[in-house]
This record gives C-alpha cells, structure tokens and sequence, in this order.
C-alpha cells in the first residue's frame, strides 16, 4: 500500500504527465479556432486570452499573494521569456498542428523539447545544475527523433499512394 508520502510524491509527475497530454487537445483546438478566425495568430490571441481568464480567478480563490514586482525586476533578463516562448508554442500549434496533425506536431515538439533540454542541462543554462552529456543521453535524444520521424512520416508513402489527388492534404 502506498503511502500519504509517496502519492504526494507522485502528484507533480502525474500532474505533468497530464500536462503532456492535454497538449495535442490545445494544439488542435488552437488551430480550429485560428481558422475559424481567419488567421493561426487569432487562434494564439484567443488561448491566452482565455488562459489568462482562468488563472485570474484561480488566483483569487487560492488567496495567491500579491506578485513581488521588485524582485521579479532584479532577477536575470532570461526570466522574462517565458511568456513571449508561450506565444511562439501557443502560434506555432495554432499554424501547423492542422498541417502536421495533432500527433506529428507534438512528437516534433517533443524533440525539439528533448535536444533544448539536454543543451541546457549540459551547459547549466538559467541556473539548472549542470548534467554532461552522455553517449546514453545522446542515445535517448537519436531514439525521440527516430520516434518523431517514424510518427510523422512513417504511413506517408502508403498514404501518399492511396489518396487521391485531389484530396485536401495534398494541396496545403
């Protein structure tokens, strides 16, 4: 039987792990409303948009302190580029998970996640503790991107020649 301790342990892996699979959802729906809007950027204004309308009121009724404005201003200038990288996700979902498709797109992030990541750990960027790259983690990294390419090409060519040519796919 687990313990109090350990499923408290558990909850930020499963919580991210759930993270992750809302993510196809977020991509797609960003993309229908971009078109439905006109415009991928549209569908980007609109998922912040409504992000910002739920954590406001989550933040008042978990009684968050007030933000300490001071010292977010002393803090390195990096900190800063969380929310102009959420919009280049939030966008770039809205523009290509309808052309990539919801699992071609997410496995492509999920690669670009992976090598980003571990440049970062190698080199300790923005204060994480230094993790060298190893030939196992090099490994992982060619088996992500083994895995991506297999994901978003691997029925292409059976696909390809079944579809006819006047399919929608084929002229976007």
């Amino acid at each position: 039987m687990l313990s109090k301790a350990m499923i408290l342990a558990l909850v930020p892996a499963a919580m991210a792990f759930f993270a992750g699979a809302v993510l196809p959802f977020q991509a797609t729906s960003n993309g229908a409303i971009g078109k439905a809007l006109g415009h991928p950027l549209w569908g980007a204004i609109v998922s912040l948009t409504v992000s910002a309308l739920v954590l406001v009121p989550l933040l008042c009724l978990l009684k968050v302190p007030a933000p300490r404005i001071g010292t977010a201003l002393q803090a390195p200038w990096w900190v800063w580029i969380g929310g102009v990288l959420g919009a280049v996700y939030v966008a770039s979902a809205a523009a290509f998970a309808p052309k990539l498709g919801a699992g071609g797109f997410i496995v492509l992030v999920v690669a670009g996640q992976m090598i980003a990541a571990v440049i970062v750990d190698h080199f300790g960027l923005m204060n994480v503790t230094p993790r060298p790259i190893s030939l196992a983690r090099l490994a992982g990294v060619a088996f992500i991107l083994a895995g991506a390419l297999f994901i978003q090409y691997g029925g292409s060519i059976k696909s390809a020649s079944v579809a006819p040519a006047t399919d929608e796919r084929t002229l976007s």
